[in-house]
């Protein structure tokens, strides 16, 4: 274990500041400082909110995640940040800390995936990924199928959603029904009490012409928009669990029939499904399910996994520095839109002897480290 790849992780995607740090494929620490409470009385993220409280955050959080791994930072082999996807101010707080770390200690930096790296965690769980590995990633912003031959390398998307995220719809249907926000804990909460048969709503994109692996839930929050409107004209009274349980079943029955279709399809034997939708119970059980009858092994991180951490970066970086992938050269900026097929964003190694970037000014390189941590 001692030879393993020692590694902090910076995730600033969205509005948690996670800083995890991982020995190999062992989680030793995973801090968490989380904005949400902030953000719920506006019904939503506010990105400028999001990035000051990332400033504030970043450096307590990076300090107790030293101190819950019991190790120092110098101790480190290197350091790995969400380079994107996500909201770009918030990934430009976590970028420019991890730069700063990375140069005053003398580390090879990563800039890496946000959605690769919701795949990796489950080795923090569940050891080493399966080669390729079938992933359904499911979140506030995302809702992917994924195959990955190699994570560090090689992910390539079959399918995603071409309007609202799983997520964005849990968010959109509770602010419909007065729940608040995040939308997602509640409606599952209220769930588990309703019938969700109760409410035919519609399963987007599952007619025999339409994209086979491609998911949609615009349609479906309208439809449930509707049918609560319909409702309160008529002065009847609302059945908010049996809608929230109807809602909730028509979006992971697409999720998991999808998923299970794609592994079926690809020769896959086995499902990891990542993301803070993953966390849903429903969406676990019914996969569970029918990954049992297909003959296909599923692997769901616990639910603090599933959500946005910094242990999920540090496991994709100790990835990259076992495997001898390039580090990140110094001019790594943030890309919102960084697309799934670069789990990590490279550069020329080059300078340190580490594989990392260089040190152009080593007198600034030497002061920043004697006065950051020894």
């Amino acid at each position: 274990m001692a030879d393993e790849p020692l590694v902090l992780g910076i995730e600033t995607s969205c509005d948690e500041t996670g800083v995890g740090i991982v020995r190999g494929t062992t989680l030793l620490a995973d801090a968490v400082a989380s904005s949400v409470d902030t953000h719920a009385r506006f019904g939503g993220v506010v990105p400028e909110i999001a990035s000051r409280a990332h400033l504030e955050a970043m450096v307590p959080t990076i300090e107790r995640a030293l101190k819950d791994a019991g190790v120092a930072a110098r101790d480190l082999d290197g350091i790995a940040v969400t380079a994107g996807p996500g909201l770009a101010g918030a990934l430009l707080v976590g970028v420019s800390a991890a730069k700063a770390y990375a140069y005053a200690l003398g580390k090879p930096l990563y800039g890496v995936n946000h959605l690769a790296s919701h795949i990796c965690v489950d080795q923090l769980e569940h050891g080493p990924l399966p080669e390729p590995t079938m992933a359904l990633l499911v979140s506030g912003g995302h809702s992917s199928l994924l195959l990955a031959p190699d994570i560090t390398s090689d992910v390539r998307p079959l399918g995603a959603t071409i309007d609202d995220a799983a997520g964005e719809a849990f968010d959109k249907i509770a602010r419909v029904l007065d729940l608040g926000f995040p939308g997602g804990p509640v409606i599952d909460r209220l769930a588990r009490e309703g019938d969700p048969r109760a409410i035919a709503f519609p399963r987007g994109l599952t007619g025999s012409r339409d994209a086979a692996y491609d998911f949609s839930f615009s349609g479906l929050k309208t439809s449930v928009a509707r049918w609560v409107e319909a409702k309160r004209a008529a002065g009847e009274e609302l059945p908010i669990r049996d809608v929230a349980a109807s809602f909730q079943e028509a979006v992971v029955d697409v999720l998991t029939r999808k998923a299970v279709r794609a592994c079926k399809d690809e020769g896959v034997d086995h499902l990891m499904i990542g993301g803070g939708v993953a966390a849903n119970s429903r969406l676990r059980a019914l996969a569970q399910e029918r990954c049992e009858r297909a003959g296909i092994r599923l692997r769901v991180p616990r639910p603090g996994l599933c959500t946005d951490n910094g242990a999920m970066v540090a496991a994709l970086g100790a990835e990259m520095v076992a495997r001898n992938r390039a580090s990140s050269d110094w001019d790594l900026s943030a890309d919102s839109s960084l697309p799934v097929t670069d789990p990590h964003v490279p550069g020329v190694a080059r300078g340190n002897g580490a594989g990392g970037p260089a040190h152009d000014h080593d007198h600034v390189h030497e002061i920043s480290k004697d006065n950051l941590y020894s």
